[in-house]
């Protein structure tokens, strides 16, 4: 009965995102929603109050998290990310619960991975949920446009039975809750949060290339923070929101599922669901689309298609690129 009246609570929300009217959302300030999380001066908030500022030099990254936990919500911010030079680095607005969680933590990812001069930024997505992190489910794309040059839209919209992914009101993933699933989908309160990181380990290119500071400081600068969602209080884990009524369908419009397989058709370069070389079958909840398939497998036969591995250059470079898609 809770969660079927927490989903009441939500349909409103994304009634409004899916008919694409984001700006009807109520935006908070900074310090209205969220505290900083780590960094110490590379946390800056500017003037307006509701746009923030965080930076990643030889010292430190920085990060933000969100004041109160949330079980199911729409949440969303825009994003400038650094330009130049930024291979190595990490810029994250995501959901976890691992401090209250350690061993079995829920999380719901946005990850922007940096690039050397003249290769664009790159965005993956994943999930976890009880701790199955043992159990990739990342995706990973291209964009349509620079996010170096103007600020874009990220959201999650996370409830019991799905989780959305966008990209300035575009879905470009959609999850489905199946039953084989189990405790593998973010089930778990979670929090809000937003880093900026050096990722040299995994992030360009399998490691190849590093953070070089000589370009630092990053900065990746948010603004327009919508934190709509039920909110739970920390000590009990028991919801305290508001009950809104006359809920509304949720799902992915028909017009916005063809934007999504518009923009998956062009800028898809990875999906768990494809890759033979960690799952011989797709998991429960993949849904395959053949077209995809040859995509990616016209790519990269070996990861996709299945074909053995031969030990030549070829496949080398084509190893390292599928072990930068699989880190995290």
């Amino acid at each position: 009965m809770v969660n079927f009246l927490l989903e009441f609570f939500i349909f409103c929300y994304v009634l409004v995102l899916v008919s694409g009217f984001s700006e009807k959302l109520e935006t908070l300030p900074f310090n209205e929603g969220y505290s900083q999380l780590f960094g110490h001066d590379n946390l800056m908030v500017l003037q307006d109050g509701k746009s923030v500022h965080i930076s990643l030099d030889k010292r430190t990254g920085a990060g933000f998290v969100s004041q109160d936990l949330y079980l199911h919500g729409l949440f969303s911010a825009s994003i400038k990310l650094p330009e130049d030079y930024t291979a190595g680095v990490v810029v994250a607005f995501y959901m976890s619960n691992g401090d209250m969680f350690e061993k079995n933590h829920d999380e719901i990812d946005f990850e922007f991975l940096g690039n050397i001069r003249a290769k664009n930024w790159r965005i993956q997505t994943n999930i976890y949920g009880n701790g199955s992190t043992n159990v990739g489910r990342e995706e990973r794309y291209g964009l349509w446009f620079d996010p170096t040059e103007d600020f874009h839209t990220y959201t999650i919209l996370w409830i019991d039975s799905h989780i959305i992914f966008y990209v300035d009101n575009v879905p470009i993933r959609e999850i489905k809750r199946t039953q084989a699933m189990g405790g593998d989908f973010p089930s778990k309160p979670m929090s809000l949060y937003a880093t900026i990181w050096d990722g040299s380990s995994w992030a360009t290119n399998g490691g190849k290339y590093k953070v070089n500071y000589k370009y630092a400081p990053y900065v990746a600068k948010f603004s327009d923070f919508v934190l709509h969602g039920c909110a739970v209080d920390p000590i009990e884990l028991s919801p305290k929101c508001d009950i809104v009524q006359n809920p509304a369908s949720t799902g992915i419009s028909p017009d916005q599922r063809r934007k999504m397989e518009s923009f998956r058709k062009k800028h898809l370069q990875y999906s768990y669901c494809y890759d033979r070389t960690r799952y011989m079958v797709p998991l429960s909840e993949c849904v395959i689309d053949p077209e995809e398939a040859n995509r990616l497998r016209r790519f990269d036969p070996v990861t996709f298609g299945g074909v053995p591995r031969h030990h030549n250059k070829r496949h080398h470079q084509r190893q390292l690129w599928r072990e930068d898609t699989s880190a995290k």
